[in-house]
């Protein structure tokens, strides 16, 4: 991680569960919302969006990491992702997968057992460095 500052762990989880409020979720009625702290010292957001041909439904981390991009905010450095009751909730492998590859190193989700890193999540995951070269 890049920055030197503490983590506010609470104010990731209160935005976190205000953009949980905000989602879209008229089929399951699972809301999730999801919030992180950049290497630029940005607040990034994001909640799901559900579809009716469920497959197409976007997670709350693929909302974030959209927001990650969009603002040029660095890589993430700690994240907080809860349900609409303020539950943590653990990302789907999918999710892991995307949020590992725009994580700074040591990047930390909060889990209900406390602190976590990231890439423990997805352990031997796919990244650039077993791309074949062309």
């Amino acid at each position: 991680m890049t920055r030197t500052d503490p983590i506010d762990w609470t104010a990731l989880r209160t935005e976190a569960h205000r953009l949980a409020e905000k989602a879209y979720v008229p089929y399951s009625r699972f809301s999730v919302g999801a919030a992180a702290i950049t290497s630029t010292g940005e607040i990034v957001r994001g909640c799901n969006v559900e579809n009716v041909s469920y497959g197409l439904t976007l997670c709350a981390e693929c909302g974030l990491i959209s927001d990650l991009v969009a603002r040029g905010a660095g890589e993430l450095e700690a994240l907080v992702v809860v349900s609409g009751s303020g539950e943590y909730c653990s990302p789907c492998g999918r999710c892991r997968q995307i949020l590992i590859e725009h994580a700074a190193s040591g990047a930390l989700i909060q889990t209900a057992e406390g602190p976590q890193r990231l890439v423990d999540l997805l352990p031997d995951h796919f990244d650039v460095t077993r791309l074949e070269d062309g």
